[in-house]
């Protein structure tokens, strides 16, 4: 079962082993110029501690990570059982890890780089960034449990 840590190192044993095995994009935040919160999805891999996800250099996210390089994230299905984890972070941003980093992605989330869509994704490549999330704080929740004999529409 997932718990909450408040300890260092932040992501251990189950924590990391979600990490990786979840396969799903993960909801990032951060506040815009006019500070309003704006919220995203973007894939994302794990590596040494790290969140490395990747968006195109001109996007309004990186736009305003640059300005404020604070954010919320959340990596959680919508289907039952519910779990997952939440938390805050700090962000780096790196031009020069954006082709390898999206490269990374298009392996893990489209199982190679023949489709119609990675073919799309990597001819645009070149003006890719990096965007690197340092968990300062995680939160996690399992309600499996309690829902285990629930039925669900959908």
């Amino acid at each position: 079962m997932l718990k909450l840590i408040d300890k260092s190192p932040l992501i251990t044993g189950e924590i990391e082993k979600y990490i990786k095995d979840t396969i799903i994009p993960l909801r990032v935040s951060c506040l815009t110029t006019t500070g309003w919160p704006l919220i995203l999805s973007l894939w994302y891999v794990y590596r040494d501690g790290l969140l490395y996800c990747s968006t195109q250099e001109t996007s309004k996210l990186v736009q305003f990570l640059r300005d404020d390089p604070r954010c919320a994230f959340e990596i959680a299905s919508e289907r039952p059982p519910y779990r997952g984890i939440r938390g805050k972070g700090e962000v780096s941003l790196s031009k020069e890890k954006g082709k390898d980093i999206l490269g990374i992605l298009i392996d893990r989330y489209l199982d190679g780089k023949d489709s119609g869509l990675a073919k799309y994704l990597l001819s645009k490549s070149d003006n890719e960034t990096a965007v690197i999330i340092k968990p300062l704080k995680l939160y996690t929740w399992d309600f499996s449990d309690r829902m285990e004999d629930a039925s669900f529409k959908g």
